[in-house]
């Protein structure tokens, strides 16, 4: 409603047409409609996650997404990493210059798919210690949605500010659901892999910068390069903060009543062989993390970064994909909509 009453209705049938909200990142008091907008999603989404998860997400953190199908590629193992590193910064108390995160994992497992199980039953280890310590305080939540679905989406998506495409460089055919977070204003943040690639091309092209997107890890062609000499475990030992966290997992701080129950984890971790080079884009992630933290505290610009990213999602329309199939393959002629 808040777009329509600006530039018109007309964009839901012409995607290409938000490009005109680019202009209005530059109104203060559209950003402040934005920013209203932005918070009343996140409160309904914050109600869900408070419905099905028991956890309780305040609005006016940042709201870190990753909901898509549980696959080692897409490495929701990296995320999680990532949340044991902010909570291992919190219980030593490094804790300055803070920004409160609110971290949302969802998705489905193939029925016989042990690893991404495992994974997921870390994410809920974790999340249980981070949400019920009191020394946290809030500061960091984390919670994994049962039964992810399209009902769900519905609400999760307007309702995120960072979203999570992290996947190897390489291994993503394309997907959609980091089309469907920018189009609802959330910032990327993410490898260039997949979709991601052009989500990226569509900020440069808008703002003459990528200051809209997070951009972190190895590329497709460095993968390949790395794989022949990935020591992993030095990687390890020269990285404080990654040491810490894999540290925290091998003491069974997370499974003090289930000895060994993350040893699958940390042996794939700790491969040579890591066919998704966890442990060699941490440090990245990390700093990119850390970036994102920073940006989400100027809430003016991260509205403003909000708006540039739905403006320049017009490029990820069917209709626009039909048009083009047609003009280079079909060659049909066009027949206006009733």
């Amino acid at each position: 409603r808040l777009i329509s009453g600006r530039i018109g209705p007309q964009w839901g049938r012409q995607l290409d047409r938000l490009s005109a909200l680019a202009a209005l990142a530059d109104d203060a008091a559209f950003r402040a409609e934005w920013q209203a907008v932005k918070r009343a999603n996140k409160q309904r989404l914050a109600a869900l996650v408070q419905r099905d998860c028991k956890v309780t997400f305040d609005p006016d953190a940042l709201f870190d997404i990753q909901v898509k199908r549980i696959h080692e590629y897409k490495r929701q193992l990296l995320n999680i990493l990532h949340v044991i590193h902010l909570y291992a910064r919190l219980k030593a108390g490094e804790d300055a210059d803070w920004t409160p995160r609110c971290v949302l994992i969802g998705g489905k497992a193939a029925p016989g798919y042990f690893m991404a199980k495992r994974i997921i039953t870390l994410i809920c280890k974790v999340a249980e210690m981070v949400n019920g310590d009191a020394a946290v305080g809030g500061r960091l939540k984390v919670a994994f949605l049962p039964n992810y679905r399209v009902s769900a989406m519905e609400i999760i998506a307007p309702g995120a500010d960072l979203s999570e495409q992290i996947s190897t460089a390489g291994k993503e055919a394309s997907g959609t659901g980091n089309m469907k977070f920018m189009m609802n204003g959330a910032l990327t943040i993410g490898t260039l892999d997949g979709a991601n690639i052009e989500i990226r091309e569509e900020l440069i092209k808008l703002t003459g910068n990528d200051d809209a997107f997070f951009l972190f890890g190895l590329t497709a062609q460095e993968v390949e390069a790395v794989r022949a000499h990935y020591d992993p475990v030095e990687i390890i030992a020269a990285d404080p903060d990654l040491k810490r966290v894999v540290d925290l997992i091998e003491s069974g701080h997370f499974n003090h009543l289930e000895p060994g129950l993350f040893d699958p984890i940390l042996d794939a971790i700790k491969s040579p062989h890591d066919p998704w080079l966890v442990a060699a884009d941490f440090r990245a992630y990390v700093d990119a993390q850390a970036r994102a933290a920073k940006a989400y505290q100027d809430r003016d610009g991260w509205a403003r970064k909000s708006i540039q990213n739905t403006a320049a999602s017009g490029k990820f329309s069917t209709d626009r994909t039909m048009l083009e199939y047609n003009a280079e393959i079909w060659k049909l002629k066009p027949v206006a909509p009733a």
